[in-house]
């Protein structure tokens, strides 16, 4: 029998105070007579009032009817062991997944022409400035793509938009060994179809975030999506030598085009476009996605239906300014590092082509499993009351004055296993900025979330354009990439500085007149 002290509270309303606890225990079962009594109301409450504290904790929070706030605390280790199960077997998180398998796919697709080219120089006799022109093809097609690409987002969404998008740029990597049997410049053409319709798939990623996961989980969604990001490195580094070696130069680009086709037959059956849509979604998390989404306020018919975005106003703040920079460093240090890294191997330390993609190929996995790291932190900062503003200049300092430290670091290495222990120190700290400047453009625009990213990917796209390209022109003249990597060093230390002095946190009115 439950000791006396527990029971008396709960009888307090009906029962003096000093009543016998067992007379409390007989009068719980109400007699046949007063069954008939409508309403009976004394014994019901009483009833679920007894049986209250008898519950465990972890039931109660997972049977609770209305979700707890988004961005407070969990009250105790039950519950937010409850809430991190409840999170890993949800919809949303299924749709991060299907968003990491997209752009690991983007990246396998990409990464495949920097292991190509060594094989496809030599068998030319390219020039490094005309592999470098080679390498950035892509980028020409990148460079069209993301304002309008960004603009669609908004407008239709990223569910549809992403379906065309795999689709689109599966079949130009599956047609290019056709396309390289005709001639050099078609399968160049081939390249910058890739780019045009890979410029899509961040704007969409952004807005498939945006409107499934509530404020206080979105920096941990974009950490599973980036992973895939880089994955795809990886996948594209280590398996394309292996491939090649037996499947020939262009059977990469068969086997990652017929694998995006597959994609995009998941993705149009399993993924709805909003939480609202999805059939076999709980009413919980649906509850707990509308709570903490925190969603821009329906705006009137014509602005609801305007398509062109507001561009002068969108460029007259310097927080805009502040992500076109960031996102325009990013790029610079990713796509030469992502471009040269195996060439800048063999030609310094003189290892063959399959060691080359291993030590380029380690320093995307550190920056997978680093990048949902930081997610996580910047999202329990966020929850414990860090101020958002804060959290994003942290997590982006952290993504350019880590690397740029590193780079100097990689510039002295005297051995190839050290170079690639300085090269996975970068990698890995470059991607603390993917819950900086990425997470940033959902948090000052939400309701132009897309176009924005699309401009700032193609301020971006120019700077990876002009460090490809001008990587291979500086070795060319120089012969040596170490000056290089020290100008990409001074470039992420000036880039932070000005991150930190104008972005914010906080949503920036672009339809008013300030």
């Amino acid at each position: 029998m439950a000791p006396p002290g527990q029971l008396l509270p709960l009888t307090r309303s009906l029962l003096p105070p000093s009543a016998p606890p067992f007379l409390s225990g007989r009068r719980r079962r109400a007699p046949p007579t007063r069954a008939q009594t409508p309403p009976p109301l004394p014994w019901q409450p009483r009833r679920l009032l007894c049986a209250t504290p008898l519950q465990p904790l972890r039931p109660l929070a997972r049977t609770r009817p209305a979700p707890a706030p988004p961005g407070a605390s969990a009250a105790g280790g039950g519950e937010a062991q409850a809430v991190a199960a409840e999170f890993m077997t949800s919809e949303r998180v299924k749709v991060a997944a299907m968003l990491g398998l997209a752009l690991a796919l983007c990246n396998a697709d990409r990464v495949v022409m920097s292991v190509a080219i060594v094989p496809l120089s030599q068998a030319y006799g390219w020039t490094p400035s005309f592999a470098g022109v080679v390498q950035s093809s892509f980028l020409w097609g990148y460079l069209i793509s993301p304002i309008i690409g960004g603009a669609l987002v908004d407008y239709y969404g990223g569910r549809r938009v992403m379906a065309y998008g795999v689709a689109l740029w599966s079949f130009a990597t599956f047609l290019s060994p056709w396309a390289a049997g005709r001639s050099l410049w078609l399968f160049i053409s081939t390249r910058v179809l890739l780019g045009v319709a890979e410029g899509v798939a961040l704007p969409c990623m952004n807005n498939m975030v945006l409107r499934w996961f509530p404020r206080t989980e979105r920096s941990s969604a974009v950490g599973i999506a980036m992973a895939g990001f880089q994955l795809g490195n990886t996948i594209g580094l280590l398996l394309s030598p292996i491939i090649m070696s037996r499947a020939g130069i262009f059977g990469p680009f068969v086997i990652f085009g017929l694998f995006g086709f597959l994609w995009v037959l998941v993705w149009i059956s399993a993924i709805s476009g909003t939480p609202a849509e999805h059939p076999q979604i709980s009413a919980y998390e649906l509850e707990y996605i509308t709570k903490g989404q925190k969603l821009v306020k329906p705006q009137g018919q014509g602005e609801k239906l305007r398509k062109v975005p507001p561009f002068s106003k969108l460029l007259s703040k310097w927080p805009t300014w502040a992500l076109l920079s960031a996102n325009a460093m990013h790029s610079w240090g990713y796509f030469v590092i992502l471009s040269w890294m195996p060439v800048y191997f063999k030609t310094i330390f003189h290892v063959n082509l399959r060691e080359a993609a291993w030590f380029s190929a380690i320093p995307w996995v550190m920056m997978a499993v680093l990048g949902y790291v930081a997610g996580v932190v910047s999202d329990t900062l966020i929850r414990n009351g860090t101020n958002i503003t804060l959290t994003r200049k942290i997590m982006q300092t952290i993504g350019f004055v880590g690397p740029g430290i590193a780079l100097l670091g990689l510039n002295a290495a005297k051995s190839p296993a050290i170079a690639s222990a300085w090269l996975t120190v970068a990698v890995g700290l470059k991607s603390f900025g993917h819950s900086g400047f990425l997470v940033n453009l959902q948090e000052i625009a939400p309701q132009y979330a897309g176009v924005l990213h699309g401009m700032s990917n193609t301020a971006g796209t120019f700077a990876a354009i002009l460090g490809t390209i001008g990587a291979g022109f500086f070795v060319d003249r120089m012969g040596s990439f170490r000056g290089f990597i020290i100008l990409t060093s001074l470039l992420y230390f000036s880039s932070a500085l000005f991150w930190d002095i104008f972005a914010t946190g906080e949503r920036v009115d672009f339809d008013g007149s300030g």
